[in-house]
């Protein structure tokens, strides 16, 4: 490898490494907004540990998990559908 390509090739890899930090698995879907449980459920108006406050809080869990499960499948699907169709790229 001449000299001259040695800093391109340094120039690729350290791109390559900057953007796979983007990537990262399990984070916040986009669609929750990443807010903080806590601060929505007291902007609504519900008082810390009362009963509204606390299915609040398992609502926006249960969104949050299922957010998650729904793009794990369609990752899980669109892998399965390139390993059925290789004819398409």
């Amino acid at each position: 490898m001449p000299l001259a390509a040695a800093p391109r090739l340094l120039a690729a890899v350290a791109l390559a490494i900057a953007l796979s930090a983007c990537s990262a698995r399990y984070q916040t879907p986009v669609a929750m907004g990443g807010d903080d449980d806590d601060a929505v459920c007291q902007s609504r108006g519900y008082a810390q540990g009362s009963p509204e406050y606390v299915a609040c809080r398992k609502d926006r869990d249960v969104q949050r998990n299922a957010a998650t499960a729904r793009s794990d499948r369609r990752q899980r699907d669109l892998g399965e559908y390139m390993l059925n169709h290789p004819e398409r790229p």
